[in-house]
């Protein structure tokens, strides 16, 4: 009732598109907490805080309302303690996360209470806070255990199993098949969204606990540098697999789908990040191009504010499903489930636009195997009422040409990528191209066990640090018969619905 909603400051646009730097204002620290410790008194002392429930809030179990209760009164050091309690890495989820803890939370039932707690602000805050006054210390394990883990991939959900096995005593490896750590924090979040030095500096606390790092090794591979399965079989106790889900959804279907100048969006994404990181230009740059932008989520608007800051001419979104609504409808998405409404990112209000209820009929040809323009028709998407197969039905018989000169496929991920280490392994693929677990995350074959995007599909960074806590119990157990570690509670088997 004293203090209403506000988010923080971001940089003017002008400022943010002539560089790659994260978008919010690096605010004087005592300036930031002032305005944080004011956002956090708005948290109430609810009956029942949703915001940190799994089911509708937070995966982590993340105890909000007390660390936001700390925060306003101005106890950094304990509310980063409370915080680090159930989330290893913070920062990258109070950048990164898109808050499903706000949208449940209590605040979120009546519009005029002013909307939830910045919950994903004040979360950001304890964490810079955190580093700001040396709060952050490596924690060495007491006592060694004697047993090796592998971990594949270095990715937030395998270094975050990583951290807590080597903290819990075991000999933790990482192989990396990138040349740098991260995964999809390094080479598929862009810069602007958060540098890499945030990265950096937690792979050097991991660094210093104990935990040892190899890049540009395939498990699986035969390239020299790579790492035979049975080496890793041998020389390890248990494995975890954090490979990711980086198999990209394309349109082979789409006329034209073969020009140059139509990419998968991680084609353009991961170059672009390289060259942030000193790697020389992009051989796929949006500079002075007209870029279409196919699929209205993150990865979407990432490659969207990448083709904007690159200097294209033009950038358009284009989305199959109709404009959500700006505020949250009851009958649809009931408080306090995850809300179906317009979800504005930063890269929006700089530049270019979004069109909703279209589809790409066909890329054009330029005469000379480069796509020059889209054919475009207004759609609406159905299930079909007999098989249950969703289609995408054109509305009427107008088609609009749009100029393309670089065409971007933001639509989606189909799962865990074919590689000769499933092989290997003896594991195969669900149907939704995931790697299935039993209760105690244990793959089909005995000391594998799997977390992350490999286990639910592509999801949320938020998803992937709680998969890689509640792994890293279970290969503590399965290690030494008792785990102290803490995990989150999440299920291990997903409905084949989820995505």
């Amino acid at each position: 009732m004293k203090f209403s909603r506000a988010e923080a400051p971001k940089r003017p646009k002008p400022d943010r598109l002539a560089d790659w730097h994260e978008v919010y204002v690096d605010q004087d620290p005592k300036e930031r907490e002032k305005q944080v410790r004011a956002q956090a008194s708005r948290c109430m002392d609810c009956g029942i805080p949703f915001c940190h429930s799994g089911s509708a809030g937070c995966p982590l179990g993340n105890l909000i309302p007390e660390w936001n209760d700390l925060v306003r009164g101005g106890d950094w050091s304990a509310a980063s303690n409370r915080l680090h309690a159930t989330n290893n890495f913070p920062e990258f989820t109070g950048k990164l996360c898109p808050a499903p803890c706000e949208t449940a939370c209590v605040l979120s039932i009546n519009p005029l209470s002013g909307g939830p707690v910045t919950i994903k602000r004040v979360e950001e805050a304890i964490a810079t806070a955190s580093w700001e006054k040396d709060l952050i210390r490596p924690r060495q394990a007491s006592v060694s255990s004697g047993k090796r883990v592998a971990v594949v991939g270095s990715g937030p959900a395998g270094l975050a199993a990583a951290q807590q096995l080597t903290r819990a005593g075991h000999e933790v490896t990482v192989y990396e098949r990138d040349d740098r750590l991260g995964g999809l924090l390094r080479y598929g979040i862009p810069e602007f969204k958060m540098e890499k030095k945030v990265l950096d500096r937690r792979l050097a606390q991991l660094r210093e606990e104990g935990t040892r790092f190899v890049t540009g090794c395939e498990v699986g591979g035969s390239s020299p540098g790579d790492l035979s399965v049975e080496t890793l079989r041998s020389s390890f106790d248990a494995v975890v697999l954090a490979v990711g889900a980086l198999r990209g959804r394309d349109a082979p279907d789409v006329p034209g789908r073969h020009l140059n100048g139509v990419h998968l969006a991680m084609d353009h994404l991961v170059p672009a990040n390289k060259e942030c990181e000193g790697d020389g230009p992009s051989p796929i740059s949006a500079a002075g191009k007209h870029v279409i932008v196919i699929g209205g989520g993150d990865t979407g608007a990432d490659c969207y504010g990448t083709a904007s800051r690159q200097g294209a001419e033009t950038v358009t979104q284009l989305d199959q499903y109709p404009q959500p609504p700006s505020v949250r409808d009851d009958e649809r998405s009931p408080w306090p489930v995850w809300p179906w409404i317009l979800r504005t990112y930063p890269a929006h209000e700089e530049a270019g636009e979004r069109r909703f209820a279209v589809a790409v009929e066909e890329f054009v040809d330029d005469g000379d195997g480069n796509v020059k323009a889209i054919r475009l028709r207004e759609v609406r998407v159905r299930r079909d009422p007999e098989t249950g197969v969703r289609e995408v039905v054109p509305v009427n018989d107008h088609v609009e040409e749009l100029p393309a000169d670089m065409v971007l496929l933001a639509i989606g991920f189909e799962g865990v990528e074919h590689m000769p280490l499933l092989d290997g392994l003896g594991l195969e693929l669900s149907r939704r191209g995931s790697l299935s677990c039993g209760t105690d995350w244990q793959t089909t074959t005995e000391g594998v066990f799997v977390c992350g995007d490999a286990h639910r599909g592509a999801s949320l960074v938020v998803w992937a640090i709680a998969e890689g806590r509640s792994v890293a119990h279970a290969v503590d157990a399965f290690l030494t018969g008792h785990s102290d570690l803490p995990a989150p509670v999440i299920p291990t088997a997903l409905p084949l619905a989820v995505v």
